[in-house]
């Protein structure tokens, strides 16, 4: 595959609130249906509700806008990933026998990495949202893998660059040891270095583990200015154990799987405020107006991590069979970077894009993410981040 191009971001600051072989329904005309692989249960289980809904939310623009190729896109088909490599593909499994012509999803990196021969195998289209792991960029996919969040080779330099930013020079960092963590620790650890910080301890720690005290013991010998922590809702345990060994909320820096709206409750139910201080770093969209749509369609929705991107993932989909004038994967495969890139019209939502490429206009679709423009491994090359 093609190599990874040279990446780039933009910051934005926010406040973060701690086989069977299927190719889809057909051609142009045909019923276009999405299924989607995310977390209803496991320990990712509050991003679930942001990645539906996010989704719903697309497809109910699209059909207000008169569907896709003038079909009504009907309900998403579900899947749980269930934090689970095992239930997770056998939930993907399921969703090509129903001949979905993309899958959303999986919320998890490590999810991903178990399901996409199952989905791209199929010659399936397969898009998520917050898959990270830099890993992915080079996945035997054969070309149907994409994403609209940022690779943690974008991540890990805004984390680095706050810590840095707060002249805390000597780092420790602590990560799962998964393609997620172990992606992530190495772009912070590098950044961290190229800026002129020492980096005193690189931890990785069994999610499933019950005691995390080799970890605590290993970053109180080495007394670091700050400790970086990469994980998921485990490391809610971790933050609670660094805190009570003498960490200070300002030493802490925490990224995006801990973004949860009651991580204060969940680290001390006693007393939530023991989390103020902690800095976190997300992907996130500077775009107030998605927020007050998603909102007012999913009123009880109080966990917005990734929804943008979620949303990206299925207009951008919906576009690119609309390019193609087909709803085969194998079709509107080849057009889905194309309705990313620069050299088209810029337009923001499915119906303005759909309209130009009517007009036989070449597209720019600016995501409610931000500027995507997918390169040649299906990668963003551009993103925002919330601190």
């Amino acid at each position: 595959m093609a190599s990874k191009k040279v990446l780039g971001f933009t910051a934005a600051t926010a406040a973060l609130v701690l086989g069977l072989t299927a190719c889809g329904n057909g051609d142009g005309g045909d019923e276009f249906t999405f299924g989607i692989l995310y977390p209803q249960t496991g320990a990712l289980a509050f991003l679930g509700p942001p990645q539906i809904a996010a989704a719903e939310y697309a497809i109910s623009e699209i059909n207000e806008a008169g569907g896709i190729l003038g079909a009504e896109v009907p309900a998403i088909v579900e899947g749980d990933e269930a934090g689970d490599g095992a239930q997770a593909n056998e939930a993907a499994n399921s969703l090509v026998n129903s001949n979905v012509n993309a899958v959303i999803g999986a919320a998890a990196s490590g999810m991903t990495q178990a399901t996409y021969d199952t989905i791209t195998g199929a010659e399936i289209v397969q898009c998520s949202g917050s898959n990270t792991a830099p890993d992915l960029t080079d996945i035997d996919d054969g070309g149907y893998f994409f994403r609209t969040a940022p690779s943690d080779l974008m991540s890990g330099p805004v984390l680095a660059r706050k810590i840095v930013e707060n002249n805390q020079l000597s780092v420790g960092i602590v990560a799962r040891a998964d393609d997620y963590g172990n992606g992530y620790l190495g772009a912070v650890k590098d950044e961290l270095e190229g800026l002129g910080a020492e980096v005193v301890l690189t931890e990785t720690y069994d999610p499933d583990a019950t005691s995390f005290d080799s970890v605590i013991n290993a970053v109180s010998s080495e007394e670091p200015d700050a400790v970086a922590l990469i994980s998921f809702e485990e490391g809610a345990q971790v933050v609670a154990e660094l805190l009570e060994s003498g960490l200070e909320g300002d030493q802490l820096y925490i990224t995006d799987g801990l973004n949860d709206p009651d991580l204060g409750t969940t680290v001390n139910e006693n007393d939530p405020s023991v989390v103020e201080g902690i800095t976190g770093v997300a992907p996130g969209a500077d775009n107030p107006e998605f927020n007050e749509g998603l909102r007012e369609s999913a009123p009880d929705l109080d966990v917005f991590q990734f929804a943008p991107q979620v949303y990206d993932c299925v207009t951008a989909i919906a576009l690119a069979a609309e390019s193609a004038g087909s709803t085969s994967p194998a079709d509107y495969v080849e057009h889905l970077p194309e309705i990313s890139r620069p050299d088209g019209t810029e337009c923001g939502t499915f119906a303005e894009c759909r309209d130009l490429l009517e007009n036989d206009e070449k597209i720019d679709y600016q995501g409610v993410s931000g500027n995507i423009d997918f390169d040649d491994n299906g990668d963003p090359t551009s993103a925002t981040f919330e601190v």
